[in-house]
């Protein structure tokens, strides 16, 4: 699932703030090269012993990542339930209360970007 409307699409950032603003809502920058992250955020459903993952995909349009100070534009937001060993399915329905979650969290990374 691709999350369309949640404002954050187009940000820009150096690379070290947006890795502060994104670990203190909980998200890890996994998978990254010289020019482009992503950003992890696992969300649990605990009743259907589930994971899902909202993950932000980033790319740098000024320096490299091994610079702080490389500015990053966040490309598109995907919501999609964890699968054995370690990829994800985006197919996969995704419970209401997740969402909401992963909505939440998307607001307050788009409100540090923000300041």
């Amino acid at each position: 699932m691709i999350i369309e409307n949640a404002g954050i699409k187009g940000l820009k950032s150096d690379l070290a703030h947006l890795d502060g603003a994104s670990e203190k809502l909980g998200f890890v920058r996994w998978q990254w090269e010289y020019y482009r992250a992503t950003y992890d955020l696992k969300l649990e459903d605990k009743a259907n012993k589930v994971d899902y993952f909202l993950r932000i995909n980033t790319r740098a349009v000024e320096g490299k990542l091994e610079s702080p100070y490389a500015i990053l534009v966040i490309e598109d937001t995907y919501l999609g339930r964890g699968t054995f060993p370690h990829g994800l399915d985006y197919d996969s329905p995704v419970p209401d209360q997740i969402v909401k979650v992963a909505n939440q969290k998307l607001a307050e990374l788009k409100k540090q970007l923000s300041e």
